[in-house]
Parts: C-alpha cells; structure tokens; sequence
C-alpha cells in the first residue's frame, strides 16, 4: 500500500510517499480502508522530532482517519464494509491503517469522510474542555480564542450544542471572524483590543485559549480580565508560541480559575471514555449541530504540503489528505 512515512527529522519537507506492506489486524483491532486523514500540530511537531510521542524512524504518522472497515473482530460491533471514524494514534497517513475497537466509531451517513477525519480530536477535546472541565451550565457566555481553526470552531459548535447562551469569538482577522461566525458564534471581535469589547459587553464566564500568549504579548491576562465572578479560563494550548504566566492574585481577587484542559493524556488513562465522549456527541454531528469546518483536502503524496500550510499558519478549518 502507499503511505506517508517521516524517514528522518529534518521537518514537512522531508516526508516521503513509499510503498510498504499493509498492516496486520491484531486481536482487538479493526482494520480500515483508510478514505480520509486529519493533519494537526502532532504530525508537524513529529516531523520535526519535537512531540512526546518519539517512535522510532522511520514511521507512518496520522493520527485520526475515516474510512471503510475491511476486517473487525467479532462482537466488535463493526462488519466489512462500515462507515468509520477512528483515531489509530499512528499510520493513518496510508491506504489502510489499523485501530483498536474502543478508538473506532460508527461514522452517520450524513457526514463525510472529511468530517469523519477532522471530528474526535478536536470536538473530543473542546467537549472535555467545555463540558468536562469547563463544567458549561445552560446559557453561560463563552469567549473562544483563535476561533476560526480546527479547535477554534469545534469549541463553538459544542458550547452552543451543550447549552450556551451566548459565544463570541476572538480573531485575528475579519476573514476569520466570519469562518468563526459560519461555525455558529454569535459575534466576533478582533484579538487587538479584545479585552475592552469583551469587558464593555459584560464579560463571559468561561474563556476558551488554545492560543497562548503572542511573543511579547499578555492575552492571557487579558482573558482573565474578560471573566466575570466564579468564570474559568480553558487552558488547551499555546499555538501563539509562548506559554503564558499566570497571575495567581488576580484569581484570588476576581474569584476566577485557570482549568488545565489535557484531553489525550486523561483520556489514555481511562479506556472507553473517548467512545463514551463520541456516543454523547454523536446526535449532535448526525443532526449538523457539530460539523467540522473541513479546511483544504490534499491527496496523499501532497503531504508534506499539508503540513507546511499548517507551519505556516495558513489553515483555517481542519486540512485533511485524502486518500
């Protein structure tokens, strides 16, 4: 079969299409014709040698596919010729690629195998944020940074999906207010000056920041600022580069919390919460009410392309390779 395999360290570029034997389906595993794969920071991080999941070289990376099941196990749940969503962790980047039974979900009709690719990852971590973490009560406002990206869109559609009254996003860009307007916010505001339109319209209690800091910026303070009494700032990520400092007084004093938000880490630990987090989306994505903003498609030996669009911070939506 084809597959993408990361032969050396040395970034996107370096990245090839090779021919290898398809993988073997072990015990409690399904085997899958793999139709579309989701591209994310791990697999750019990976390039590079800098994600904490280190395999040894060389490697087929990808790692959230949709497809068509070839082989499942009995009582799996799954027969030959199923739509799937599934998270292999690796390998999806391929013709075929293998998951284990608890990472594999029924994939709706209504959905595309681009959706299906670009859906756990980022709605599973936006629902654990929101609703596990984040404890979202019915009609609380919710402020989501970096709103027009994978994570970005997913955090609106769940908060509103799961209660929320009111969400605004934060973009650089008014392209990208209204890629975040599209997936169902209610406004948006510019990240400059954030802060004052935010406070001026009576803050929100949950702030959603897979963001970060800028180089020399403070937007995490900031976001603090925006919260109102008992308000919880997410914190997802830092794609703007730096990790942020926080400023343990202003909790104290404005009776606010920063919530750490690992999802992978947390999930690994309890098996079956991941398909537990599917089953209570999954009449939200069969309705529309979740639905992936699929960014650009690639075919699959324009790999290294689709992980260079995402260096340079040219994505919006998910960017998936077909296959």
């Amino acid at each position: 079969m084809r597959a993408i395999q990361i032969t050396s360290l040395d970034g996107p570029e370096a990245v090839e299409l090779v021919d290898i034997e398809s993988p073997a389906r072990g015990e409690d595993q399904v085997l899958i014709d793999v139709k579309a794969a989701g591209v994310a920071f791990p697999e750019l991080l990976q390039s590079r040698g800098l994600y904490q999941l280190k395999p040894p070289l060389p490697f087929v990376p990808g790692a959230e596919i949709a497809g068509v099941v070839v082989e499942a196990p009995e009582g799996s749940g799954f027969a030959p010729g199923d739509r799937v969503a599934a998270l292999p962790m690796l390998g999806g980047f391929a013709e075929q690629v293998v998951a284990d039974v608890l990472l594999t979900f029924p994939l709706p009709d209504e959905v595309s195998f681009a959706e299906g690719a670009s859906f756990m990852f980022n709605y599973g971590t936006a629902y654990f944020g929101l609703v596990n973490r984040g404890q979202l009560a019915e009609g609380e406002s919710v402020l989501v940074h970096g709103a027009s990206g994978g994570v970005g869109t997913a955090a609106i559609q769940v908060a509103k999906a799961f209660g929320a009254g009111r969400v605004i996003a934060v973009t650089s860009t008014d392209a990208k207010g209204e890629i975040a307007v599209q997936a169902g916010a209610d406004e948006y505001v510019l990240s400059e000056g954030f802060k004052d339109a935010v406070k001026a319209s009576g803050g929100v209690d949950i702030v959603v920041d897979p963001v970060g800091n800028p180089p020399g910026g403070d937007r995490f303070t900031d976001s603090l600022r925006c919260l109102k009494d008992d308000g919880r700032v997410l914190v997802i990520g830092f794609t703007a580069g730096e990790i942020p400092k926080i400023p343990a007084n202003r909790l104290l004093l404005n009776n606010v919390s920063a919530v750490g938000v690992g999802w992978g880490a947390y999930a690994m630990k309890r098996p079956g919460l991941i398909k537990q987090q599917w089953e209570a989306m999954a009449d939200h994505l069969a309705s529309g009410a979740l639905k992936p903003i699929v960014g650009e498609s690639f075919p699959l030996e324009k790999a290294s392309e689709a992980l260079l669009t995402l260096d340079r911070a040219q994505a919006t939506g998910k960017l998936v390779l077909e296959v």
